[in-house]
């Protein structure tokens, strides 16, 4: 498992903030299931996430886009529970 490799494209986008324990949720649950994801860190000011705005419709983060679903999301609990009912044992 790797967040990314020069190899590879992975159908899963991370958009965090470094340190930020939301995120870091959200990445020991794509750890759990070791999916490859590429993490895109962005702006610590809220008002500077245009790029999470854009795909979100939000400005927080962690956010996730999954190319294999088409689902693209915020929040931390429903990325999780998104990930547990897409990836997990149970899908």
């Amino acid at each position: 498992m790797s967040e990314s490799t020069p190899t590879t494209d992975p159908s899963i986008t991370l958009y965090r903030l470094q340190a930020c324990p939301f995120c870091e949720r959200v990445v020991r649950k794509l750890h759990e299931y070791d999916l490859d994801y590429r993490s895109r860190f962005v702006e610590a000011m809220h008002t500077e996430r245009d790029v999470v705005k854009r795909i979100s419709g939000k400005r927080t983060v962690p956010a996730i886009v999954d190319e294999n679903t088409g689902v693209t999301m915020s929040e931390s609990a429903n990325i999780v529970d998104y990930l547990d009912n897409t990836y997990g044992a149970e899908a």
